[in-house]
């Protein structure tokens, strides 16, 4: 089973991919950045997220989504990421995938244990549960694959 997790934004949008065996050994498909430049209109950089999410779900096959939950009083952006937000909902609605959602401090609880922990200890668990000898970077795609983590830890 392949699980995309997805952690919105309009200029920096981070993915992680991971795949569970039916041993349920949990390795790392791909994990990175979709970004889109300031300079560009909303409704372009809206068209480059939607045309690089169609990409990433065709290239990455997954069978299922996990995407970060939006907090209103924590951004200043947060129109900006809602309506990315809902570019990344309708492609994955195309695509008839599943979708679990989780807030932040979901995604940190499952991972750490306790839901206000630092980006640094999300990371290591990252690290930690998928073998890996490096941090993911940047810190959007590390935190795309603690999403991932997230929706297989809590499959339903």
């Amino acid at each position: 089973m392949r699980i995309l997790g997805l952690d919105p934004g309009l200029g920096t949008l981070g993915f992680g991919c991971i795949e569970v065996t039916a041993s349920h050994l949990v390795t790392l498909v791909d994990c990175g950045v979709i970004t889109t430049t300031a300079d560009l209109g909303i409704p372009q950089r809206l068209q480059v997220l939607y045309q690089d999410l169609h990409e990433l779900v065709r290239a990455l096959q997954p069978d299922r989504a996990v995407v970060e939950k939006l907090f209103f009083y924590r951004m200043g952006n947060t129109i900006q990421v809602a309506q990315a937000r809902g570019v990344l909902l309708l492609v994955l609605s195309q695509y008839g995938l599943p979708l679990q959602e989780f807030t932040p401090a979901q995604v940190k609880q499952s991972l750490t244990g306790y839901g206000k922990a630092d980006k640094q200890a999300v990371q290591a668990a990252v690290v930690r549960e998928l073998r890996l000898d490096y941090v993911p970077k940047p810190d959007d795609a590390a935190d795309g694959l603690a999403i991932a983590l997230t929706g297989w830890y809590h499959q339903g």
